[in-house]
């Protein structure tokens, strides 16, 4: 199993990333002299971002871990539990002509020539959108509208499988821990948030909880 955190249309700088499987710690402090798998408009950048698109119309960019990371002990044991952090920024020189966001991405194959960018996100293509032998787990972070996918809003946080169309979505935020309310947070402001994705492998349960980065954790997840 691979995964890549993918953005189209818009600078993305990954700083920042942490993963957990079966006990077993990966650490980024940066990206320089890392030797990840990168297609298309990725690059790192001389300050160590993973920077995933420039700009550029209709071009996506992919980064993928280089080792296969297995996640069941056996062929037909459970998955193990997982958790991911990283911390992103999504800048773009006009709000108001942001574009599709980036995902988070668990795959058994870091071939995505043939998916297509815009909402598809480089993930899918028209044609196997939705198809089950896609084999795909994503955690999308939006910042357009699409609606053949039915997003909700043109600012929110999804869990796909396999699908664009989401299994579960909210706006982007995070509740407060003190007064458990909700706060809205713009992915496309440019600001540095921090993701967390924990796969609970006795509770066959994923959590997905985003806030700004000088904030700890949420208690509650968004997702």
């Amino acid at each position: 199993m691979k995964f890549f955190p993918p953005c189209l249309l818009l600078s993305f700088g990954l700083h920042l990333a942490t993963l957990s499987a079966d006990g077993s710690p990966l650490l980024y402090l940066g990206f320089s002299g890392t030797n990840l798998s990168m297609d298309e408009t990725a690059t790192i950048t001389p300050s160590g971002l993973l920077e995933l698109t420039n700009g550029i119309v209709n071009r996506k960019g992919h980064a993928f871990y280089p080792a296969p990371l297995h996640f069941r002990k056996s062929h037909n044991g459970k998955v193990q539990s997982l958790s991911i952090s990283f911390v992103f920024g999504i800048r773009s020189s006009y709000l108001s002509m942001t574009q599709h966001g980036l995902a988070f991405v668990v795959a058994p194959s870091k071939n995505f020539t043939d998916a297509l960018a815009n909402q598809y996100l480089g993930l899918t293509n028209t044609v196997k959108n939705g198809n089950p032998k896609n084999h795909f787990f994503a955690v999308e972070l939006d910042t357009a509208l699409s609606i053949e996918f039915k997003d909700i809003d043109a600012n929110h946080v999804v869990i796909n499988i396999n699908d664009l169309n989401s299994i579960e979505s909210s706006s982007a935020g995070y509740y407060d821990d003190t007064s458990a309310s909700f706060q809205n947070l713009s992915l496309n402001s440019g600001e540095a948030m921090q993701v967390w994705v924990a796969y609970d492998g006795q509770a066959k349960q994923i959590n997905v909880t985003i806030a700004p980065l000088e904030k700890e954790k949420p208690v509650r997840p968004l997702i």
